[in-house]
């Protein structure tokens, strides 16, 4: 008999299912804008300019002027020096080369050494060219001190500042320096000098030096009367109620109106008026 057929080969298993594809991811959102950027700040407000005429810190000097001996007297005169009483006067008082004649108004009490006088509108002593020795001899150098003190503060060279505001001072400030006027200075109302207690003044006046009634000089900062000098070539005059500050060396005369005053030393080559005056020496 013949063999049998041979058994169909085992059917081939079948392929596993596809594995189900990962779920896409959703769609990215675009990024937000950039924040907007702040606006830079704002500049600092400008300064307003200075009102001082300050000069380059270069130029600022030592302006002293050395008064010698004249500097022991509130009031110093070659011609006189006259009051309507009642004036204040703190500090020395002289005369020379004129005699003690000219000190009028002061009703003077003559001290018993013969040197000197006194009065009750002087807190001080008064000197006069004719007093007894060595009186004479101490007026005459303190003379000879002033002007030379005027020389030199006159002759000063390379200033600061010339003519400055026309001479009309009222109103304006004045910084430390060297200031030169060919012309008269006014004051109509007040000024101000402002520096420290070390700084320095020299103003030369080759005209008049006038000061309206109430008008008065200021000191800010620290700043002395005792460093401030005024060079006068012409008169000075000091309106009713007016004050000034600094030493005055003139070429010629002062006057002071009724209820005047000055916080310096009056140091002139020919006479002083006082009217109801207050005058104090710096310390």
């Amino acid at each position: 008999p013949s063999p049998p057929p041979p058994s169909p080969p085992p059917p081939s298993p079948s392929p596993p299912p596809p594995r189900p594809s990962p779920p896409s991811p959703p769609p990215r959102s675009p990024p937000p804008p950039p924040l907007p950027l702040p606006p830079p700040p704002s500049p600092p407000p400008s300064r307003p300019p200075s009102t001082l005429p300050s000069p380059p810190p270069s130029r600022l000097r030592d302006l002293s002027v050395e008064l010698g001996s004249a500097r022991d007297f509130a009031i110093l005169a070659k011609a006189g020096v006259s009051t309507v009483p009642n004036s204040d006067i703190t500090g020395d008082v002289g005369v020379s080369p004129i005699a003690q004649g000219a000190l009028t108004g002061f009703s003077l009490t003559l001290d018993s050494s013969g040197k000197f006088a006194t009065s009750t509108q002087v807190t001080g002593k008064m000197y006069a060219a004719d007093f007894a020795a060595t009186t004479p001899a101490k007026m005459t150098q303190a003379v000879s001190d002033m002007e030379a003190a005027y020389t030199d503060a006159a002759g000063r060279v390379d200033p600061d500042f010339v003519n400055l505001h026309s001479g009309l001072l009222g109103g304006k400030t004045l910084a430390p320096g060297l200031y030169k006027y060919g012309i008269g200075v006014g004051f109509s109302a007040d000024c101000t000098l402002h520096g420290t207690e070390t700084d320095t003044w020299i103003i030369q006046i080759a005209g008049t030096l006038s000061m309206a009634a109430n008008a008065k000089i200021i000191l800010s900062g620290g700043a002395r009367a005792e460093n401030i000098v005024w060079v006068v070539a012409g008169a000075s005059f000091f309106g009713a109620n007016s004050h000034f500050e600094g030493n005055i060396l003139g070429a010629t005369s002062a006057v002071f109106i009724t209820g005047s005053s000055i916080n310096g030393r009056v140091l002139v080559q020919t006479a002083v008026t006082l009217q109801s005056t207050t005058v104090v020496k710096p310390v």
